[in-house]
């Protein structure tokens, strides 16, 4: 793949005058023109007031789940019934995760016989936000899992860590999860499943648990953390901006040894500005058809978690920064490290092109360095099947109803016949089902294509990563040895508290519900009278039309200022690092 050219920071042609061609001028002009039809004109201007009532009704009510959610404690956002089978913060070594029975709705026939299928352990990212994106919906990796009759287990997480706690202490708990879903099951090993960030903690649990776990579903998870291409994924080059895990520590310290997953929701949300602006532009033109979807996603996105010093320091340090797990100097404790060769059980991995956080070169880019050569994978004894999406975005992996019935539904049905593969690296291929055989219940055919490691052509890690690494480690003992005592004095609950409220990514919600905002109360009264008499803009509205140009010509110009800022800061980077790309072919 190429990095994007100079054309694409242009969101449209120009017009005669040198100005971009879009809806500013096409509505200024469908307004003064003597000719306009003013009866469109009224009911458009009818409809733009309604709309706007109960676009902001909408998130005067996302304001009000979000903290009735908080005042329940932030429970785990599944649409399923479920149990407690193990709650790790009783261990010897106490974290904040706890192991679910997922359990099948009353009298449903789901689940039933499903004692004679694996069970499939199910691990949410911990990234910010709370568990429940592999589960909050009957079409996702839970419903589906469910629906063919298999036995379905969740880790979940509560929203404030032990104290203390570290990643070593969070794998050792996920290892005993893994031990007492395989003691309910004898001899039908657990199939894992790690969405985003789980993923490499399925990656180690996979080498820790060796003959003890079955096939493991990686779905927009990165292990290769320095790769990516120039223009397109820019997230990679965070660290050289803040120095490194120095300010991840000292966000700690002010937390009073929590950190604050909304500034990692934050990072996301700036990643790609013109998505928020879509959405809620999306939000507000089809307010009628898209609120209930809206507050529904809402109220996962919108919950933030967090996560301990020492938890998310480890994370920064190995991972992002230090990007050692792929090398095999992921250190666990004290004398263990992660080593991927050791996995034996089958890998399949989901990535997308469409997912500028977690692309395919990073979900794909370790299997060249840990396997040298096809001949080294196949010595290994290890199948790795991979399956790409055009399109698709990062959250979209998860929280798709298409994605759930079509690449979720495939790569379930194919696990069998996946451990039946000779070793090697194979791509999954889904193709539409011949109808007339009748042979296959599914909608679709899947088929394995051999490749080669080889082929998986990407550039080595730039030398420009790791003196970024040099350099954060020299920050981090600096900050650690002369400033962390003194911040972590002035920091209390009190003040972390204060902190948490006042975070952007809170406050920007919070403050339109009545509870902050007591002149919003009548408000929900007025858009019920209206929701009550609403009669719709009729699709062929000419004002409707230059609104939605409007809109679009707005996201081409966010897009546009997206992309140079991307560039600049790759500029930057060049300037201050050297070198920084690293292209996929």
């Amino acid at each position: 793949m190429q990095a994007s050219t100079c054309t694409q920071c242009v969101p449209q042609e120009a017009n005669r005058d040198g100005r971009a061609d879009g809806g500013f001028e096409e509505a200024r002009d469908r307004l003064l023109n003597p000719a306009t039809d003013h009866g469109a004109l009224w009911a458009y201007g009818r409809d733009f007031w309604e709309r706007s009532i109960l676009f902001w009704d909408t998130l005067r009510r996302r304001a009000d789940d979000l903290i009735e959610h908080e005042r329940r404690g932030l429970p785990p956002l599944l649409d399923f019934r479920f149990e407690t089978i193990l709650d790790a913060r009783r261990f010897e070594r106490p974290v904040n995760c706890v192991l679910l029975r997922i359990l099948p709705g009353p009298g449903s026939d789901i689940g039933r016989g499903s004692e004679q299928k694996p069970p499939i352990l199910i691990l949410d990212p911990r990234a910010g936000h709370g568990p429940g994106i592999g589960g909050f919906k009957q079409d996702s990796e839970v419903g589906v899992a469910l629906s063919d009759g298999n036995p379905v287990y969740f880790v979940s997480f509560f929203p404030q860590p032990c104290h203390g706690q570290t990643l070593a202490d969070v794998l050792h708990a996920l290892r005993r999860f893994v031990e007492a879903v395989a003691h309910r099951h004898p001899d039908r090993p657990p199939i894992l499943y790690g969405n985003c960030q789980a993923g490499w903690a399925v990656t180690l649990l996979s080498a820790d648990c060796s003959g003890l776990v079955g096939p493991a579903v990686l779905n927009g998870s990165p292990l290769s953390y320095w790769s990516g291409e120039v223009g397109i994924n820019p997230m990679r080059l965070a660290a050289g901006f803040n120095g490194g895990a120095w300010l991840v520590h000292l966000v700690s310290d002010l937390s009073d040894g929590r950190f604050d997953g909304a500034w990692l929701a934050q990072n996301f949300e700036n990643l790609k500005p013109e998505a928020q602006w879509e959405k809620y532009a999306d939000l507000f033109t089809h307010i009628d058809r898209e609120r209930d979807r809206f507050l529904e996603f809402e109220r996962w996105w919108g919950s933030f978690f967090f996560l301990s010093r020492e938890e998310i320091l480890a994370i920064v340090e190995n991972l992002f920064i230090g990007n050692q797990l792929e090398g095999g100097r992921f250190r666990i404790c004290e004398h263990c490290f992660a080593d991927l060769r050791r996995i034996r059980n089958p890998l399949v991995i989901f990535a997308s092109y469409g997912d500028n956080i977690t692309p395919p070169h990073q979900a794909l880019g370790w299997i060249p360095v840990v396997y040298k050569t096809t001949e080294q994978l196949i010595q290994a004894g290890q199948r790795i099947v991979y399956l790409t999406n055009p399109h698709v975005g990062h959250l979209g992996i998860f929280v798709s109803a298409k994605i759930a019935q079509r690449e979720h539904r495939a790569i379930l049905a194919s696990l069998s016949e996946i451990e039946g593969l000779p070793p090697g690296l194979y791509e999954m291929k889904i193709e539409e089902a011949d109808s007339s055989t009748g042979a296959s219940k599914l909608p679709f055919a899947v088929r394995f294509e051999s490749r080669r490691v080889e082929e998986l052509k990407f550039q080595p890690p730039d030398p420009a990563f790791e003196r970024i690494r040099d350099f954060s480690e020299a920050a981090e003992t600096i900050y650690r040895t002369f400033f962390s005592p003194f911040v972590q004095s002035t920091s209390n609950p009190l003040t972390a508290e204060a902190a948490k409220w006042l975070h952007p990514m809170r406050m920007s919600r919070y403050l339109l519900s009545p509870s902050f905002s007591p002149w919003l109360r009548g408000l929900p009264g007025l858009a019920g009278s209206i929701r009550d008499t609403r009669v719709p803009l009729a699709e062929d509205n000419p004002f409707l039309a230059a609104e939605r140009t409007l809109i679009g010509s707005t996201t081409s110009l966010i897009e546009a200022s997206r992309i140079n800022r991307d560039a600049a800061l790759e500029r930057m980077f060049e300037v201050l690092y050297g070198r920084a790309s690293s292209r996929g072919v």
